[in-house]
Order: structure tokens, then sequence, then C-alpha cells
């Protein structure tokens, strides 16, 4: 590696489409590099949350997002440097694609293809290495990546992964075929309906949620790779990689520390699984000291909570759990009614409320949530609609939704955001701030800077002291 990881070797692993196995060929090339004695840098496209905790358990360190929508291209190269970087420089760094290689945002602000896989890698200036379903094709399987090979002279592509592979003859065939494209062969993995990873109605199964299962999984997915894969030849197309003209992303230059040290939780565990590293690094570099809380075992907040932040996972999973941690709800609930900073997406806003499938939660919101048959989900180009711990009326910002479940009503007396004229949709009242859009506060990073400026307001106020 050189340059300060300007020249760090990298790949992209995309596909024609979704449910190709990228998920598993990434992870597995990941964790086979790693038993090597790599260190692997681990990245996904997109605003996924579930695919990098695999990574990470494969890899020993965070997988982290790049996704043009919510952080802007400008940020893409410095954030999967920061990432390549830390929290020690990597040998080779190994990108997961998101949907087929060349889908991207549907959103008419935006030209086709943007936050595309094949955008990303554009970026990053990566050679892509596509992952073929082979399960359904002989021959045809060189029509079908020549188009791919050709359809964007801006995108490299590598290499391919056979995925599926059904016996040695099938391999053979495909093989035979695609050497008339051109494209080489890196690997050909065969069917393992064993190494299926359990999915429900967001997608995979969270990393976090499956403890031992899960590292069995990876592991064996590293082991079949490394049986299948010619990983010389990925490294080799890895260090192809022409040097980035960019730094590394710096938290400590996108905001300015307070002189006080606030103490900020953040809810993680099984059931708060969603998150990106960034958060934290920016909420450290505001000054702030950050702790996790676990609401299915701990019982209170840290000793000290000025503010809370609750994102994203699956609580409706855990429900029952959650409802019977009464101590941490009424903690909770205290902590808010005292005028302390709390942020909410998505799941912390099923956690705030007064009920979820009409089990209680921590009453800190007047709505009952539940599940829904409906999936949202989708880019959004937002506008504060109240002035918050987050941001300013007016602010504009760009977000996701990703659920299955809904709130009746969907917004307050005072909403928190709104992406269409006719829609509000959100609750802020005092310092609390819930709503389902979710937010990279890489992408807006004024928002740390104002949630931890909004805690030291608070903690020095008297009912937060009498709260403490």
């Amino acid at each position: 590696m050189t340059g300060g990881g300007r020249g760090m070797a990298r790949l992209v692993v995309a596909a024609p489409s979704s449910n190709a196995g990228k998920t598993s060929v990434a992870t597995g090339l990941i964790a086979a590099l790693t038993a090597r004695g790599l260190t692997v840098s681990p990245h996904k496209v997109g605003p996924d949350y579930i695919d990098p905790g695999y990574h990470g358990l494969a890899a020993g360190r965070p997988g982290r997002n790049l996704d043009p929508w919510l952080v802007g291209e400008e940020r893409i190269a410095p954030l999967f440097l920061r990432g390549a970087l830390h929290p020690r420089p990597a040998d080779v760094a190994v990108v997961e694609g998101v949907m087929g290689l060349f889908d991207g945002a549907s959103h008419p602000s935006v030209e086709p293809g943007f936050a595309s896989t094949a955008h990303v890698a554009g970026l990053l200036r990566a050679p892509v290495l596509l992952v073929v379903d082979g399960s359904s094709q002989a021959r045809s399987v060189a029509a079908l990546v020549h188009g791919f090979a050709t359809f964007d002279p801006g995108v490299r592509l590598g290499g391919v992964i056979f995925n599926r592979v059904g016996s040695d003859r099938h391999e053979a065939i495909l093989r035979e075929a695609l050497a008339a494209a051109g494209v080489p062969v890196l690997g050909a993995v065969r069917r393992m309906e064993q190494l299926h990873t359990p999915s429900r109605h967001l997608g995979l199964i969270p990393a976090a949620e499956r403890s031992d299962d899960a590292l069995a999984t990876v592991r064996r997915l590293g082991e079949v790779v490394a049986a299948s894969v010619d990983l010389d030849a990925v490294l080799a197309l890895a260090r192809s990689a022409p040097p980035l003209d960019a730094a590394p992303w710096d938290p400590a230059a996108e905001v300015a520390p307070v002189r006080d040290r606030p103490r900020i939780a953040v809810a993680g565990g099984p059931a708060f699984t969603f998150g990106y590293a960034e958060h934290t690094e920016l909420l450290e570099a505001a000054g702030a000291e950050v702790v996790v809380v676990d609401p299915l075992r701990d019982e209170t907040l840290p000793e000290g909570t000025a503010g809370l932040v609750v994102g994203g996972g699956f609580p409706e999973v855990h429900a029952t759990e959650l409802s019977a941690n009464e101590s941490l709800r009424a903690d909770v609930a205290a902590l808010a009614a005292s005028g302390a900073p709390v942020v909410a997406e998505c799941a912390g806003l099923l956690y705030l409320s007064r009920a979820l499938d009409g089990v209680p939660m921590c009453g800190v919101l007047d709505v009952a949530t539940a599940m829904s048959p409906r999936l949202t989900l989708g880019y959004r180009a937002a506008e504060a609609v109240t002035d918050s711990v987050l941001a300013v009326a007016g602010t504009r910002v760009r977000g996701h939704e990703f659920h299955r479940t809904h709130a009746d009503p969907p917004a307050g007396a005072a909403g928190a955001w709104q992406w269409s004229a006719a829609t509000t949709e959100g609750f802020v009242g005092g310092s609390v701030h819930a709503s389902y859009l979710h937010l990279h506060w890489a992408g807006s990073p004024f928002m740390a800077q104002r949630f931890v400026a909004a805690c030291v307001t608070a903690e020095r106020s008297e009912n937060i002291r009498a709260h403490r």
C-alpha cells in the first residue's frame, strides 16, 4: 500500500441482478483473504445495514457503506479511504455492490444509474468482479457477460465468478462459453443450500442476531470461496486499481469539538443493529463520549447520560423482551421528559412509541406503531419541517426509508420531515426528534455538531441535573 491509502488494492463485487449471490461471495472473499493473513477493508454500496454486519464478522473490522445519494459523490473516495485506513491500514478492500451492476437511485432529481454499483466503481476507479448465477444457463452466459462488459466503457469488468454451478460438466460449459467473451473466469462456486442465510421481512437476518450461527456461516463461506476461487487472481485484479486522487475523510475536519464532554448513549445489541460507523466518529469528533446501551439487557441508561440516539433495527422481532425491560423504558421516558436530546430513526421511533403491535414501549411519543403488510422502501429528498436538535426548519437532506411497519398518526403536530407536498412525517417535540427517515450524518455532519451542542446545553440545565 502506498500514498496513505491512495494506492489501496481494491475491487468491486457486482452482479447482473439481485439474488445472484454476491453477498455470499463477497463475504466469502473477505473471510478467505483474512484467513490468508491479509487485513481486508469491507465496504457496501448503498444504504444497506445488514450485509456490512456479515462483512464485519469476516474482516474483524466494521463494514462501511458507500452511497452517493446519502453523502454526495465527492465523499465516496474519502470515506472509502477512511475505512481502508481505520482502525489500521488494510492490504486490500472488497466493495460489495447493490442490486444489478447498473441499477441506481430511482429519483427524478438524478440521472439514471446514479448511486449504482457502476457509479461507485467509477468513483473509486476500481475493477469489477461480476458474480453470475449459472444455475439456469449454459452458453447464453457469454452473451450476458459480453453485454455487461461493453455496456459502459467507464466500467472495467476484470473477471467473473460463477455461482450455483451444478456439476463439473456444467462448469466446463460455462468456462468454454466465456472464453470467447474475453473475460477471465476467476472461480466457480457450487450450489450449497446449507450455506443459505436466513431471512425475514426486511431481508437477511442481521449477523448480530445470529451470533455463533453467523460466525459459523461466515467461516464456511470463506472455506468454500478459498476452495472455489483463484484468490491470487483476485488479488492481482485488486492490485491493478490505479491510485485514487483523494484524501481520507476526517471527522475532525467536519465538526468543531465542544468544551464539555457530554455522554451520549447509542442503542445497540440485537434489536438495534442498523447504524453507520461514521455517526459515532462524528459524535466523538464533536466532543462527545459515546456509550453503547443494549435495550434488551441493560436496565438503566449509563450514568450521566446527556443524550440518546436510537437507530434502526428490528424491535418488532424483540418487542416482548424490550417491553419486559420496564426499568430501561422508564429511564428513557424520564430522560426525554427532562429535556435531554433524543434522536430516533425508524426502529427508534417504534421504541419511543406508546405501543408496538399492542405491546407497551417507552411512551415518549403518543403514537401507536404496528407491523404492516406493505414494504416502504426508497430514497427521499427531505426538508426539515420544524427546528429540532438535528436541523433548523428548511434544511434539506437526503435519506432513505426501509420499513414494514407504520405509525398512527404518521406525524405529530410538529413534524420532522417533508418530501412531498401532501406528506409530513415524523415527530418533533421538546428535544425529541423521531422519524422513519434514515440519515447518513457524513452527508450532513452539521447534525452531529448540532446534537452534541444541544446535549451540552441541556446538561447544564437544572432539570437534567435533577434527572442525573
